[in-house]
């Protein structure tokens, strides 16, 4: 085809095909009128050979996982819970033959977990970290951590967001929802590698127990966080995240997080932002953001930029300013991943949108699944 390779070819196909032919209608009735066509079937032409098999079973497995991850992006807040979340991956996990655990606030309180649960005070809905395993390696292999910020919920908590658009920030855990795919399709494919994925979930809510600008709260990682700004609370449980990944002595350790309006003004709705202490994974992102059609940019993490969340109060404070607000997160993020090679995907312009692409629809896009897929699978070899 051109010089494209024959698998090559048939996963675009089939993953085009599949992303194409998805809707989200479980919320909705039957229209009697204009019915919802289904498409249960479609035909590859060119000549069945064993890569172009090979390849259209990857894309099918492929899409599948990010229409998954797209229903639990487009169900609104008051569905998709932190438990709800929780459930669904417990639920993907058993069906795929994966190991999974998944922490209560008990068992988050009793580990350490504390930024995390700073997030969720404000909120009647529980937070629950996810953790699923995918033991695809060697025994004893290190193993590739994803991270997805899991925050059902977005309201900005007392540092409360304007009204406008608020409904929106039910995509806030579309990090999570993706990282929950990317493990149902690295298991579907039977990925040569050990995965962990690693989702950290709550609500961010205003109410008398919240968190307020100017607490001081811990972290997992023993280091102090002064909150100056609420509605900056991804990174917090994020941050508990990335330090309980870092324990587990991984080869690589990849985050993805609705994290910064900033990402939007540098970038707009085109690609992700990629930020990271080491440029050999950084690079690998982007080549495999580029054969995924999920695109990400390196932005710089310059020891300048820490300097902007300096506190007088704690060891450091959860926003650096207007100035850099993309980076000043991602080097937020980096004081937890002590020495693991590590890379943070800022998605907040590509996780949602009004499905400007012809395999896409209004709502979620799945973005950074297929990336992430991608992204393992060529480090598996």
């Amino acid at each position: 085809m051109h010089g494209v390779d024959a698998e090559v070819a048939a996963q675009a196909v089939a993953e085009g095909a599949g992303l194409a032919a998805w809707k989200f209608t479980e919320l909705q009735a039957e229209d009697e009128e204009s019915p919802t066509v289904l498409v249960n079937a479609v035909d590859l032409v060119g000549g069945e050979t064993a890569a172009s098999s090979a390849g259209a079973m990857a894309g099918a497995a492929i899409a599948r996982a990010v229409n998954f991850c797209r229903s639990l992006q487009d169900r609104p807040g008051n569905v998709a819970t932190p438990t709800h979340l929780a459930d669904e991956a417990e639920r993907m996990c058993a069906a795929m033959g994966l190991d999974v655990t998944i922490f209560d606030e008990a068992r988050m309180r009793e580990e350490g977990m504390h930024a995390l649960l700073s997030v969720t005070r404000g909120s009647e809905e529980e937070a629950r970290f996810i953790i699923m395993e995918h033991r695809g390696g060697a025994d004893g292999e290190a193993p590739l951590i994803l991270v997805g910020k899991g925050l059902t919920f977005d309201s900005g908590g007392i540092s409360i967001k304007p009204s406008q658009g608020m409904e929106e920030m039910k995509y806030d855990m579309s990090g999570g929802a993706a990282v929950i795919g990317a493990m149902q399709a690295i298991a579907e494919l039977g990925v040569n590698a050990n995965v962990v994925g690693l989702v950290p979930s709550s609500d961010n809510m205003p109410s008398g127990t919240a968190t307020k600008p100017g607490d001081v709260i811990s972290s997992l990682a023993g280091k102090t966080i002064e909150v100056i700004n609420t509605d900056a609370e991804g990174r917090l449980i994020l941050a508990d995240a990335l330090a309980w990944g870092a324990r587990m002595k991984p080869a690589a350790m990849v985050d993805c997080a609705t994290l910064t309006g900033s990402v939007i003004i540098a970038l707009g709705h085109h690609a992700a932002a990629v930020l990271g202490n080491d440029d050999k994974l950084v690079a690998e992102l982007r080549d495999a953001g580029d054969a995924s059609g999920e695109r990400c940019w390196q932005l710089p993490l310059w020891d300048e930029f820490r300097k902007q969340l300096d506190s007088h109060a704690a060891d450091l404070q959860n926003i650096g300013g207007r100035p850099g607000g993309s980076i000043t997160a991602a080097a937020f993020l980096k004081e937890f991943v002590a020495d693991v090679p590590w890379a943070h995907l800022d998605i907040a312009g590509t996780a949602w949108g009004e499905g400007k692409l012809p395999y896409q629809r209004k709502g979620g896009t799945g973005f950074p699944t297929r990336l992430l897929v991608e992204w393992v699978r060529r480090r598996a070899g």
